[in-house]
């Protein structure tokens, strides 16, 4: 069974920087460390709801890597999402049972600025309109920090809602059921599927690319953001609770 959003990959071209971009709208933003082969590295934006915000960017070229050709055909902003399993290997087998083609589980991991070794499982999607899972090997609260992490300026506390892109709606729409387990409600627009406290939008396409579109955060006051410091993410807020 899948929790929820894990957390949403934001692509930068230059991580201190967005990093101190991230801070000057009001987020509490924590170096997260250099992923396993080198490639990349990120910093994390944690929130109380359990998800988070992965700014990351690439230290080299890297051709083999999922997220490279985004460097050319999209750059800076919001180009996947991760869902948080309960058991990866049986949430696979669940979604394969339901007609629905995934990939792995394959290992993956990263080192946090102190030295600390963090391991995780994914599942990747053989469509770009899905999303990955990313499921703990190590324990949670390594890999995604809390207690002060969450506090933020801006007030925010969660996400309220993703926008997701899909060039075939009703194909999506059947993907996302097979991999979440439920049905949706359609709109007249698209279709939501509900996360926990989180709204899952899925619209038809107007750009080349598929995947995530714009991003709705939950905040415990009115906020509005700079768009020159968003690294290109359509970013709102919406006063409510966790």
């Amino acid at each position: 069974m899948i929790k929820g959003i894990d957390h949403i990959v934001i692509l930068v071209k230059d991580l201190v920087q967005a990093s101190a971009d991230y801070a000057t709208l009001g987020f509490t933003v924590v170096p997260g460390g250099e992923h396993t082969g080198g490639a990349t590295h990120n910093a994390l934006v944690t929130f109380a709801d359990g998800s988070y915000l992965e700014l990351i960017a690439f230290k080299r070229e890297a051709p083999e890597h999922r997220w490279w050709h985004h460097t050319v055909d999209k750059g800076e902003g919001l180009i996947d999402f991760a869902l948080l399993p309960t058991d990866i290997e049986n949430d696979l087998l669940a979604a394969r049972q339901r007609g629905l083609e995934f990939e792995g589980p394959f290992p993956g991991g990263r080192e946090r600025p102190d030295g600390q070794q963090i391991k995780w499982q994914t599942g990747a999607p053989l469509t770009p309109d899905l999303p990955f899972l990313c499921a703990d090997v190590t324990p949670r609260e390594l890999r995604v920090p809390a207690g002060d992490a969450w506090l933020h300026p801006n007030g925010v506390s969660g996400i309220a809602k993703l926008a997701v892109e899909v060039h075939d709606l009703p194909a999506s729409v059947d993907r996302y059921s097979a991999l979440l387990g439920f049905d949706s409600t359609t709109e007249e627009l698209g279709a939501i599927f509900k996360l926990g406290s989180t709204i899952l939008e899925l619209l038809r396409a107007k750009a080349k690319l598929e995947g995530p579109h714009s991003l709705t955060l939950r905040s415990t006051h009115p906020v509005e953001f700079d768009h020159k410091l968003t690294q290109g993410v359509l970013l709102s807020a919406v006063v409510a609770s966790v």
